[in-house]
């Protein structure tokens, strides 16, 4: 089922000229896996996150979808750095925290906050709810003790709480009430950036859209950029301006919301939105082709040579085992890594990438052409991109 989200309106786009509050770039974070016995060594890696790039601007929101496995829940811990990337930088707010020690992200974490997936273990079940949300304001200092409660009650308010259930338990919640109990944790501290792991998934349907419309809301009040991870694409399409697409630790498409909606260009983004039910068209009749895709998803210990998609892919060639391909700006606002991109059944032929890159068409290095420099790695959007109509780069 999906999110009822028509009552409400989509949050819209930021402005052309919004500073980034989060970039990330070519973020990395491999677990490592140890062998049994006595002596554990170092046997392989768990590339959970391998290489993502991307920008939150200031007071708006990115969504991150993707499979169960592809690394977005590991990309929300790096970003709020429980976790220490393997490689790779965050700068938020104009600092690079990747590498910052833990008394150094004490101050950081007044600025950055999450709201965790499960609201029945994400909060303590032998504290009441006064303590869980005044915590913060205590170990921060940031008002006297006897203004703690009165400031609780506030949030507990401020997210359509009764104020007077502070002493209350966690078990005496309901899901949704105790969702909306991280959330008024989460804002205690009036935090710049949220980074929200699926934080309706747990809910009823009836839920989900009560918790979107408040964190609408409270973004709309307060400024509060969002890092959104989520499965469903209905709820992703609703609150997020643009969106990425993750798969098996990598990026595979990012775009503004219309356009990866309406005309995504990789093949893994469109298997993805063939399965989301179109309540539209069932009223008018006729159903949309569902994209099946075959196969199981690689293991991150082992990954595939080349392009990660290529074992499921329908369009998988020589080169896609390979080459990589490159996270290529194709529009404005539009990235997307694929040999062979292009809207639904309008894939190209051949690769679009071999002169980019520097290989033949099977993707063996070729001596007579070297890779195109202009190719843009990093996390921003350029005024110049890979025209496909052309095939060649153009400029806005």
């Amino acid at each position: 089922m999906t999110t009822d989200l028509a009552k409400g309106d989509t949050t819209p786009a930021p402005p052309a000229d919004a500073k980034p509050i989060l970039d990330v770039n070519n973020l990395k974070m491999y677990f490592p896996v140890k062998s049994s016995g006595v002596v554990r060594r170092t046997v392989g890696h768990v590339q959970a996150v391998d290489g993502v790039s991307f920008q939150v601007p200031a007071g708006s929101s990115l969504g991150l979808v993707g499979e169960s496995g592809c690394g977005k829940s590991t990309t929300g811990r790096l970003v709020t750095r429980l976790h220490t990337p393997t490689s790779g930088s965050i700068e938020f707010d104009g600092r690079d925290i990747a590498k910052t020690s833990a008394r150094g992200l004490k101050p950081l974490r007044r600025d950055i906050q999450m709201i965790f997936q499960d609201p029945y273990t994400s909060l303590n079940p032998r504290h009441t709810v006064g303590s869980i949300i005044g915590a913060p304001l205590a170990i921060h200092n940031v008002v006297p003790k006897n203004k703690i409660l009165p400031r609780v009650q506030e949030l507990l308010e401020i997210v359509g709480l009764n104020p007077e259930h502070y002493n209350r338990y966690p078990h005496e919640f309901s899901g949704g009430q105790r969702q909306r109990i991280g959330i008024a944790r989460a804002l205690t501290l009036q935090p710049k950036l949220l980074v929200a792991d699926e934080p309706v998934s747990a809910l009823d349907v009836s839920i989900q859209a009560q918790v979107i419309n408040l964190l609408q809301d409270l973004q709309k009040e307060f400024g509060i950029a969002f890092l959104f991870i989520a499965h469903d694409l209905a709820v992703v399409r609703h609150f997020c301006p643009e969106v990425a697409v993750m798969y098996l630790g990598k990026i595979v498409e990012i775009a503004d919301r219309e356009t990866l909606y309406n005309r995504p260009h990789h093949p893994y983004t469109q298997a993805l939105l063939s399965a989301v039910p179109d309540i539209k068209q069932a009223q008018v009749g006729g159903r949309r082709e569902r994209i099946r895709l075959e196969g199981d998803v690689p293991s991150p210990i082992n990954p595939p040579s080349g392009c990660r998609f290529r074992t499921r892919c329908p369009l998988a060639r020589e080169i896609c085992a390979r080459v990589e391909p490159p996270l290529l700006q194709i529009g404005k606002r539009h990235k997307v890594a694929c040999h062979f991109p292009g809207e639904l059944g309008n894939h190209p032929d051949t690769p679009i990438t071999p002169r980019l890159l520097g290989v033949d068409e099977t993707g063996t290095p070729d001596p007579g052409a070297g890779p195109v420099t202009e190719i843009s790695t990093g996390s921003s959007f350029s005024d110049t991109w890979f025209d496909l109509d052309n095939k060649q780069m153009g400029k806005a």
